[in-house]
């Protein structure tokens, strides 16, 4: 299942943005307001969950400079990975885009499909708040 949030423009370097994304405690801005728990586990991974949702622990998977963060799900019961792309515009601003990938079974990936699309939808929407 493949999942993408729409582009959104921040008045931020591509490099502030980065650096930002890259401090996991920075998610807890990210998240909609339905959020239940968030707790950062270690520098590179939290958990988060959201009313009616089971807790998910995602880990940073991968950086590529000012560009490109992934994380991933640290658990295999639920293997998917969250990647921000974010494009520079200019000096000041820069435009960012969520993928959602994850591996379901049809009937999980029905469920889920809807609360994940709001759910990254949400994430992209807050980028202004970093």
């Amino acid at each position: 299942m493949n999942l993408e949030s729409q582009k959104v423009t921040v008045e931020k370097s591509a490099s502030y943005l980065f650096e930002a994304l890259c401090d996991v405690t920075n998610f807890e801005k990210l998240m909609p307001e339905s959020i239940a728990k968030f707790e950062v586990t270690d520098a590179d991974s939290f958990i988060f969950g959201l009313k009616g949702m089971p807790e998910i622990k995602l880990k940073m998977k991968e950086k590529t400079a000012n560009s490109k963060i992934v994380l991933g799900a640290a658990s295999d019961k639920l293997p998917f990975t969250l990647t921000a792309t974010i494009d520079s515009i200019s000096d000041s601003s820069s435009e960012v885009q969520l993928f959602f990938e994850g591996e379901f079974n049809a009937m999980m990936a029905m469920m889920i499909k809807g609360p994940i699309s709001k759910f990254i939808e949400t994430l992209a929407d807050n980028m202004h708040k970093l």
